[in-house]
């Protein structure tokens, strides 16, 4: 059984996540520079769902991967976006 873990905006992810994944979370926490967004407390948040690491950021933002393509993808919170049944 693998946990997850909690960590702050900036600081290193955990280790033993795959690197592109670990290029999702820079890519995102750099969205978020560039648009001067206050992160100084949000934290990240990983989850292990069937053995694949699957990220949240406290903005809604989730990264997940897939493992048979080696890809990780962003989804960011849109506030302005309606709730789904897929959410």
């Amino acid at each position: 059984m693998q946990l997850g873990t909690r960590w702050t905006v900036g600081d290193s992810p955990p280790v033993g996540l795959p690197d592109v994944v670990v290029a999702a979370v820079r890519t995102a926490e750099d969205e978020l520079a560039a648009e001067d967004v206050d992160t100084r407390d949000w934290r990240w948040t990983l989850t292990w769902l069937e053995r694949r690491p699957v990220i949240e950021l406290d903005d809604g933002t989730v990264i997940t991967y897939n493992p048979v393509s080696d890809t990780a993808t962003i989804r960011q919170h849109d506030a302005d976006e309606a709730p789904t049944d897929d959410d």
